[in-house]
């Protein structure tokens, strides 16, 4: 239902959202939606609550794994804008939808960009940090501002649906961060520089199986697990069978989609398709079993 809330908001926004678009996606009854949620505010506080839990690790684990503030908030920002690249509608959920919805999402926005706030205002502390004047008296203003001049920009973005990828503002929103704490010429030379590499997630020391996501070229969104599990369930499932089964309503979405994942060798496709005007039968490869297995949900 969170997963079905989520595409009910990015096709219709919080504002004329219902919980018949929820419980119609989602294929369960109202019954079973009130069993779990009070109403609708409800329902997309636990899908924002779940987006903002899986941005927060993937940005804390960026920012923690640098030596100092500049990098750690480089980092952080780039784990940002590649989860915004790679989940457009979880990012709505969290900056756009987020402040149209009701007093408890509100309040849980509040306490984040609290957290964000003091984490940015440790610039103050950081090598070379050379604070004007008017910052080191205003402490939580200069980190209000800053967070908010960011998240208008990609609020801003986020409005117009623009091609442009967010990791392309790397170096204009590290410029606006760094410019109150260290100072206009390292503001400067942000702009300039090259986005860090985001290494993979470590493996154990102790695991000896291969690790069936090493080396896949694509990331692997809420929308691709569910086709994979759906065909892992479904083998033999039409391009029809698979969007409706995976909660896709646009055909051509789906048709690019496997054609990646056929790419990248995860499905095969053994019906005739197009060329003789059958439908396409789609069935998992062995290591399209493997990455279905160690990403389906628990």
């Amino acid at each position: 239902m969170l997963t079905a809330a989520v595409e009910a908001v990015e096709e219709v926004g919080y504002a004329r959202l219902t919980v018949a678009q929820v419980i119609a996606r989602a294929r369960v009854s109202r019954k079973t939606f009130y069993d779990l949620f009070e109403d609708r505010e409800d329902c997309f506080l636990a899908a924002f609550n779940q987006a903002v839990d899986q941005l927060s690790a993937l940005v804390t684990e960026a920012y923690e794994r640098e030596a100092n503030w500049r990098e750690g908030m480089r980092a952080g920002l780039l784990a940002l804008l590649r989860f915004m690249d790679d989940e457009p509608g979880l990012a709505r959920i969290c900056i756009v939808e987020a402040l149209a919805a009701g007093p408890r999402v509100l309040k849980r926005r509040t306490q984040i960009l609290t957290q964000v706030k003091k984490v940015v205002d440790q610039g103050r502390s950081s090598t070379g940090a050379r604070v004007a004047r008017a910052t080191e008296e205003s402490p939580e203003v200069t980190a209000e501002g800053v967070v908010g001049a960011v998240f208008a920009v990609l609020h801003t973005r986020l409005l117009a649906r623009s091609h442009e990828p967010f990791t392309a503002l790397l170096g204009p929103l590290m410029s606006m961060l760094v410019l109150p704490y260290l100072g206009a010429r390292a503001a400067s030379s942000e702009l300039t520089r090259k986005p860090p590499v985001l290494p993979r997630r470590r493996r154990s020391a102790r695991r000896t199986t291969k690790d069936p996501l090493e080396g896949l070229d694509m990331r692997l969104t809420y929308r691709t697990v569910r086709v994979l599990t759906f065909i892992g369930e479904h083998p033999g499932a039409s391009n029809r069978e698979i969007a409706e089964g995976a909660g896709i309503a646009d055909q051509g979405q789906i048709s690019k989609l496997l054609t990646r994942l056929e790419r990248l060798r995860l499905v095969r496709n053994l019906g005739e398709g197009q060329i003789k005007g059958a439908s396409n039968e789609w069935y998992l490869t062995d290591r399209g079993g493997q990455v279905e297995r160690a990403t389906r949900p628990r």
